[in-house]
């Protein structure tokens, strides 16, 4: 067997052929399919859990599959949403379930959550409304017009390219988003698109003004590229959650270390400070185990062991893939000696004639020696 190293490796050195094997398991691909085939029809927070299947290829795209059982706790979080900072879902610790909520976002988007996308309806919704609020008398008819068009044509755009080439629905869409004083300054817009809204420290996230920020999320090109305008969080992006959240199960019925390893290199992006990790009881395990700090931490003060880790790493590092990726070597291999995956008849050991009881495998000493460098 391989080592939790070598094994996390084979599987990120080419994760998208990895995911493909996971899509193609025949039980996989008959949820998946069935869940594309039926996603769209829902219509209600009541339509949703009541249909098992689907409800459950959903909880477990985000991680929740443990928590399926529990309609209730989740109705109760989907109909109070996540526009509220003191909603249900948001006031809860583990952020899984404000996603899953905004996912699947009812209580905002009513009836049209599992078909909405913000740079179809809800950008030709903030048009109108913009028109409205203009205290301009606005010709209906031609009101209209300009809304068929665009409804039409921005489901056909699928670069940053088309989108600025088209200017009917350019400049409907800053109209929109109340930037339409930014009309002639493409570059710069082509500039916040490049950069979407992922990293906090984007163009768009700097702009004082939200409205910037709001517009590349509409249209989000960075992130979901040609699919940005005909995307929808409970649509394809679930799809993708659920095919991880699976090769990362599999992976842990093998070894949990390469389970804890890819769940990390997955959330990573998105950890902002170490409280973050300790939300978390699956980084913070990660996190501990690179760091060579004790189980016994996990009782101590919250504020105390936040320390602990600033004082042994900076934060911004997970940001950083050639630092995550040296962070998770180490925790690889240091997992690896606590809860070694080979037999010590199949290591290094044998192919000396040393004891058994002193040897390491060849890939924890090539992993130990990458270290070293």
């Amino acid at each position: 067997m391989l080592t939790t190293f070598a094994s996390y490796q084979l599987i990120v050195r080419d994760i998208n052929k990895s995911i493909s094997r996971v899509e193609n398991q025949p039980l996989v691909r008959r949820e998946t399919e069935y869940y594309l085939a039926n996603i769209g029809k829902v219509k209600s927070i009541e339509e949703f859990v009541s249909d098992d299947r689907l409800f459950r290829y959903a909880m477990k795209a985000h991680g929740l599959e443990d928590m399926a059982y529990a309609k209730a706790f989740m109705v109760k979080a989907l109909k109070e949403g996540v526009s509220d900072p003191d909603s249900f879902a948001n006031r809860l610790t583990d952020k899984r379930y404000a996603e899953f909520v905004k996912a699947y976002n009812f209580a905002a988007l009513g009836e049209d959550a599992t078909i909405f996308n913000p740079a179809q309806q809800g950008t030709a919704d903030r048009y109108l409304l913009a028109a409205v609020q203009a205290a301009v008398d606005p010709d209906d008819e031609l009101l209209n017009q300009q809304i068929d068009y665009y409804l039409e044509n921005i489901v056909k755009v699928r670069s940053i390219d088309e989108f600025l080439a088209d200017d009917a629905l350019y400049s409907f869409a800053l109209k929109a988003f109340g930037l339409a004083d930014r009309l002639g300054d493409k570059d710069f817009i082509r500039e916040l698109l490049e950069g979407g809204v992922d990293d906090p420290d984007s163009l768009a996230n700097r702009q004082k003004d939200k409205r910037y920020a709001e517009f590349v999320a509409a249209f989000n090109f960075a992130r979901y590229g040609p699919d940005a305008t005909t995307i929808n969080p409970a649509l394809q992006p679930t799809v993708d959650a659920y095919l991880r959240q699976t090769l990362e199960e599999n992976a842990g019925e093998q070894n949990e270390g390469v389970r804890l390893a890819l769940y990390f290199e997955r959330k990573a992006p998105d950890i902002d400070s170490f409280y973050d990790v300790l939300a978390d009881r699956a980084l913070a395990q990660v996190v501990r185990t690179a760091l060579g700090l004790p189980e016994a931490i996990a009782r101590t003060d919250i504020d105390r062991q936040v320390a602990m880790m600033e004082a042994r790493m900076d934060i911004g590092d997970f940001q950083d893939p050639e630092k995550l990726d040296d962070f998770l070597k180490r925790f690889t291999s240091l997992w690896e000696i606590t809860n070694p995956s080979t037999s010590r008849e199949s290591s290094v050991s044998v192919l000396f004639g040393q004891p058994a009881e002193f040897g390491i495998s060849t890939d924890l000493l090539l992993t130990m020696a990458q270290l070293k460098r």
